[in-house]
Order: structure tokens, then C-alpha cells, then sequence
């Protein structure tokens, strides 16, 4: 395997589909809250109505708990304002789920004759469907692997412990199949999506954001000198053609419109690809507050990111682009290193909290994945978004 490649099955390796596609990640998150309370409501009406053993209730009801515990945390983990989905947060649903499935098995302790109660190898398979947009294909291996082996000790145990019809080893493993099967699905879905996606990116480089955004910089530049012409330069030139003679006043005119044309020629160059895309939107460049030019180390796509949301922002009925201002800076505080970058967007919007966050929630969550410090203040009839990144 060459450098490249081993370098690429490492990002695969490491990379999410929720950091690939982040917005199809939070249209999943249904699937894993309705997965969750499917779950608890099903281990607590076994637990209540369906118990072939005595057993013990508290246990039973610690059981369920337990199975809460591990929805509530994948449920919280997995908010895109909370993105990506931190690896803390998946360990502590797979231990959730391993020590519920031992006490399910001690809760009905004895001689356990009807498998549809055992509720629990089934429950730890769907856990790990639960998560498999959120963590990369290696943690899902690992996890699942750990919460099989728990399955199949526990049944393996109850197993010897109260022999029926099924050998010890059958049993473990039919504890533990459930888990493997979805296990093996959920990894194979992480594997081949991050895959899918790093060739959609490699292809998309093809034709690379720099080149898109140096065609859009030069029909601007192209748009705006149409305008002058159109506004001063033609104008004048129709009236030379009625006079017989130039007079002074004519050549001072003329050497203002040059010195226009100049001044502008010279802004557009100091321009920034973010203070085009400001103006192409309808904002003013000045409302860019980025003496350093430090924007233009973002790579190409932190780019599209920050790019896409400006023109989302800029382009909704409920923004005015007038109250739009950014200011980029170097991060300055304790710690900071000195290349990292910090940028501040506010937004005056003309809406509520509740139809902000249903206007912008989608760009929220990809910039939360591609800035993972970032903050965003929403207040009556404005937007604050405050994030930082490393120069590239």
C-alpha cells in the first residue's frame, strides 16, 4: 500500500459519516430517537407483563433505567449543535447497554423457557445501529464486538447454570448473533459511506473551489466595470461626440473618471474572495472587517462552508445584507496558538428565536462539523456566530 493510500484509509478510518454528510446525519436522528424509546417502552412492558421468572423487579426496573440512560446520552450526543458525535459519549452507551444486558439476565435469573422476553440481545444489536452515522467503522467494530462477548457470557452462564434442550454454546452464540449480524451491517455502512464520500470529494477537486470562486471573482469584477462604463465613461464619451471643442472642464472629467476607475481597479485587487461573496449577495465590502487578508487561509472546504452559509444568510427574506458584519482576527487569549484564526458573523435578522433556528439549523450543523468551536448567539432579530480555525 502505497503512502497515499495508507493515508486515506486512515482519514476513512477516522472520518464519520455524520462529518461527511452532516445534514444527512441530522435527518437520521429520528431513526435513533424512535430506536431508543422503542426500546425502553418494549423492555418495560416484558419486564412488567411478560416474566416467566419471578426474578427480581428492582433489577428489572434497573434494567430499563439503564436502557434510558443509553438512549437520552444518544440522543444528546448526536444534537448537531453538539457535533461531532464525541467518542466519550459512545463508550458510555456501550457500557450502558452491556451492563443492562447483564442485569436483564439477572433480573429473570432461573430457568428462562420463552426467548421473546429476553429482550436484550436485540436491543444491544439495535445500539449500535443507533450510532453508526456518528462513529467510525472501527469504534463500531469494537463496540459491537465488546457488547456481543457480554451476550453471549451472560447466556452462556444462564445457559449452564439452568441446561434445557439447547447446548451452552448454541445459546451463547444465539445471544450474541443478533448483536454480530448488526454489528457487521453498521460497520460495512460506515466503511463503504466513507468511501463513497472521500471519491465524491477527490472527484469534486476536479474542479477545485479556488478555480470556481476565481470565476465568480471575475464576473463580479466584470459585472462592476460594466457598470462604470455604462454609468460614467459612455455618458461622457456621447457628449465629446456633440461638442466641437474639449475644454478644461472636459479633461478634469476625464481625469476623475480614470481616477475612479483606478481607485476601483485598486479595491478589487485588495479584495477577498469572502468580501466578494459578501458583495455578490447584495452587502457591502466594508462591512468585512479583515485587515490581514487572514480569510484566505481557510482551505477549500471550511470555503464552500463559510461561503454557502453567507449566501443562505445574505439571500433569506428575513435578513437585511446592510446589518451583516464579520470580523476576522488572529485568536488572541490563554493558549491560543498564534496561527489560529478567529471570525465573528452578526446578522440582523427580522424574526423570532424559533423561526431563526428553523431558517438556519441545517447551516448550523455543518459548520458545527467543520468548526467544532463554534458558538451561536441567537437573540431577538439578530445572529451572532462566533468560530475559529488553524491557517492552512
Amino acid at each position: 500500500m502505497s503512502r497515499v493510500d495508507a493515508v486515506r484509509a486512515a482519514v476513512r478510518g477516522s472520518r464519520t459519516a455524520q462529518q461527511y454528510d452532516p445534514l444527512g446525519a441530522m435527518g437520521s436522528r429520528p431513526l435513533a430517537v424512535v430506536l431508543g424509546a422503542a426500546g425502553v417502552l418494549w423492555a418495560l412492558l416484558v419486564s412488567v407483563f411478560d416474566r416467566d421468572v419471578p426474578g427480581s423487579p428492582t433489577l428489572s426496573a434497573l434494567t430499563v433505567l439503564l436502557l434510558a440512560a443509553s438512549g437520552a446520552v444518544v440522543v444528546a450526543a448526536s444534537s448537531p449543535f453538539r457535533a461531532p458525535f464525541p467518542r466519550w459519549a459512545y463508550v458510555l452507551h456501550v457500557v450502558l447497554l452491556a451492563t443492562a444486558s447483564v442485569t436483564s439476565v439477572a433480573a429473570q435469573w432461573g430457568p428462562d423457557r420463552n426467548a421473546l422476553n429476553d429482550f436484550m440481545c436485540l436491543l444491544t444489536a439495535t445500539g449500535v445501529v443507533m450510532v453508526a452515522p456518528y462513529r467510525p467503522w472501527r469504534d463500531l467494530a469494537v463496540g459491537g464486538a465488546v457488547l456481543a462477548v457480554v451476550d453471549a457470557v451472560t447466556w452462556g452462564v444462564a445457559a449452564s447454570v439452568f441446561p434445557h434442550q439447547v447446548p451452552v454454546a448454541v445459546a451463547a452464540f444465539l445471544g450474541a448473533a443478533p448483536t454480530l449480524v448488526l454489528t457487521a451491517a453498521s460497520v460495512v455502512f460506515a466503511w463503504t459511506f466513507a468511501g463513497l464520500a472521500e471519491r465524491v470529494q477527490i472527484r469534486a477537486g476536479s474542479y477545485s473551489v479556488a478555480r470556481a470562486e476565481r470565476d465568480g471573482i471575475a464576473a463580479s469584477v466584470q459585472q462592476d466595470r460594466s457598470v462604470i462604463l455604462a454609468r460614467d465613461v459612455a455618458p461622457f464619451f456621447a457628449e465629446l461626440r456633440t461638442r466641437e471643442v474639449i475644454t478644461d472642464a472636459d479633461r478634469d472629467r476625464a481625469r476623475a473618471i480614470a481616477d475612479g476607475i483606478r481607485r476601483a481597479m485598486v479595491a478589487d485587487a485588495d479584495r477577498t474572495w469572502f468580501e466578494y461573496a459578501v458583495v455578490v449577495e447584495g452587502g457591502s465590502a466594508e462591512s468585512v472587517d479583515d485587515p490581514d487578508g487572514l480569510i484566505a487561509t481557510l482551505d477549500a472546504e471550511q470555503r464552500t462552508v463559510v461561503r454557502t452559509f453567507v449566501r443562505a444568510a445574505l439571500g433569506a427574506a428575513t435578513v437585511d445584507p446592510a446589518g451583516f458584519h464579520a470580523v476576522v482576527r488572529r485568536a488572541e487569549g490563554l493558549g491560543a496558538p498564534s496561527d489560529r484564526v478567529a471570525v465573528r458573523m452578526e446578522l440582523a435578522v427580522d424574526d423570532s428565536d424559533t423561526g431563526i433556528h428553523r431558517t438556519f439549523d441545517p447551516y448550523f450543523a455543518v459548520l458545527r462539523v467543520t468548526f467544532p468551536d463554534l458558538d451561536v448567539a441567537v437573540r431577538p432579530s439578530s445572529l451572532a456566530l462566533r468560530f475559529s480555525y488553524d491557517q492552512h
